[in-house]
């Protein structure tokens, strides 16, 4: 097969989109293309034409036609198949089958056109690979910006401090009837360092003020102020611009919304002097015919002192996983001592863990292909009908100690077909039309709810329904790694802690 060009263009043949896979000139597809519509007969209902040296392969949508061009000796019901992928990816980025639709998304057309095409030939993928392959959304971009900013609220908070200490240094000197210290650098004056100091503090003054507030009223005459806002602004033009050309723009916010989902879900904690924070992903990968390709899971104990007379303690761990998982310690943590007695301490005993800081003492790791490994089993099983198909979806939960909460089980549906007609189903359901998934939601799912189904019917083909998507939060680990007790150096005298566990998905999917 030698696809020549990919084109969607009106019943006049005028070209709106065209896609060249070989070298051809503008005015050999469009003069192409012009000859496409004279060549068809009325009479008859074929889905191609020929000429002496191209064959139009062609399917009709609405006022519009989706042609491809190929050589006379490629084959036929290949040119057929793929031409029916083109067909179903043009709703997918169009909501109306219209020529100002078509034109306004064009370059999003030609990048799921490469996507299908490479140099002449059929690439072998589906509607939902050449979904993810457009998208190309970046997790690593997300953790990136999530960091950057994390480090960026650090470091306000450490200058809010700092401004803080100066000012009260000042504070003391005066009260004392002393010179007050010069803070900005050798030779400064007493003048100075106060300036300096108000000056600090008057800027994170200002920066700590909320964003809205009444705007002030305009002076009537022209005003050659300084403009603080002309920069964001210019800049929130330009991101506009990139919008309006097509760009998809990620803005920081929406990371950060992103990055911090599992913080919206948790209920406030209420932290000791000493907290800390056990939290567990998971990466997943099931056939949909049974096995289980890959299951991947990271935990780690991070540890937050807020008292500096709490520095020097140990943590109790009681370790009751039989799963096989790997355990490592921080390279400061005493590891002879966490193996006899499964304690977290530091290496020299003197020391003291750092405050106002997260640390990470131990982590795990799990690595297994073992299908009773599985936490919350999905079984999606769609059969073909005279009207389309009709799915059902089951899950079980194998692991009767967890509590999952706040699932969702996305399921993608064909392009351009409608809503799905739902039978039976334990939960609620959403149905997102421009994303094309069906999203079946469940609040909780633990042992007295260990399983429950899902039954629709839509147009379709059994393929059309994966990869399933599974998302959900927990309060509980998976490997059973708890911390049991905190217990100083000195006179092993327990101290109060606080523990905040989670259990999270970076990735569930049923191929």
């Amino acid at each position: 097969m030698v696809l020549l060009a990919a084109a969607v263009c009106t019943k006049a043949g005028k070209a709106i989109v065209s896609r060249q896979f070989v070298e051809m000139t503008r005015t050999r597809i469009e003069g192409l293309l012009a000859a496409f519509p004279k060549l068809m007969n009325t009479g008859k209902q074929h889905t191609f034409v020929e000429t002496e040296s191209v064959r139009y392969v062609y399917q009709p949508m609405e006022k519009l036609y989706m042609v491809l061009i190929t050589t006379k000796n490629s084959n036929i019901l290949e040119d057929l198949e793929t031409l029916r992928l083109f067909s179903r990816v043009i709703p997918e980025y169009c909501r109306a089958l219209e020529e100002n639709e078509i034109s306004e998304h064009c370059f999003d057309l030609i990048f799921a056109f490469d996507e299908i095409v490479a140099l002449g030939y059929r690439e072998n993928v589906n509607l939902a690979q050449i979904r993810t392959f457009t998208e190309m959304d970046s997790h690593e971009e997300k953790v990136f910006r999530a960091v950057r900013e994390t480090q960026e609220r650090e470091a306000k908070a450490e200058m809010r401090r700092k401004a803080k200490e100066l000012q009260q240094a000042r504070r003391d000197a005066e009260r004392q009837g002393k010179k007050a210290p010069g803070f900005g650098g050798f030779g400064s004056s007493t003048v100075s360092g106060g300036s300096t100091t108000s000056m600090i503090t008057e800027t994170i003054i200002e920066t700590d003020k909320p964003k809205v507030a009444p705007a002030p009223a305009r002076p009537s005459g022209p005003s050659k102020a300084l403009k603080l806002g002309a920069k964001g602004k210019e800049v929130d033009n330009f991101v506009d611009k990139l919008k309006s050309e097509g760009e998809n723009i990620i803005s920081s916010n929406m990371v950060k919304r992103t990055s911090e989902a599992s913080k919206v879900h948790a209920p406030p904690i209420n932290m000791e002097s000493v907290h800390m924070k056990i939290e567990e992903k998971i990466t997943l990968t099931c056939g949909r015919d049974g096995g289980l390709q890959n299951m991947e899971l990271h935990g780690m104990i991070m540890l937050r002192i807020s008292d500096d007379k709490f520095g020097r303690i140990r943590l109790h761990v009681e370790n009751e996983d039989k799963k096989g998982v790997q355990l490592q310690t921080h390279p400061n943590v005493d590891k002879k001592l966490f193996t006899a007695e499964s304690l977290i301490g530091l290496k020299n005993p003197e020391k003291s863990f750092p405050v106002n800081s997260d640390v990470g003492v131990l982590k795990w790791r799990l690595q297994t292909t073992e299908e009773s490994f599985i936490p919350l089993t999905i079984n999606c099983w769609p059969s073909e009908s005279g009207n389309g198909c009709d799915v059902n979806i089951e899950y079980e939960l194998q692991e009767d100690n967890l509590e999952l909460n706040d699932v969702v089980i996305t399921i993608p549906l064909p392009s351009g077909v409608g809503a799905p007609v739902i039978g039976e189903i334990d939960g609620e359901y959403r149905h997102d039309s421009r994303r094309n998934t069906l999203e079946w939601c469940l609040p909780v799912i633990d042992a007295k709810n260990k399983s429950g189904s899902l039954e629709f019917s839509i147009a379709g083909q059994p393929n059309d329904f994966f990869p399933v998507q599974v998302s959900f939060i927990s309060k509980k680990n998976y490997c059973n790694i708890q911390v049991t007790k905190v217990t100083q150096v000195d006179g092993n005298s327990p101290v109060r802690f606080s523990t905040e566990t989670t259990f999270l998905v970076d990735k569930y999917e049923i191929l």
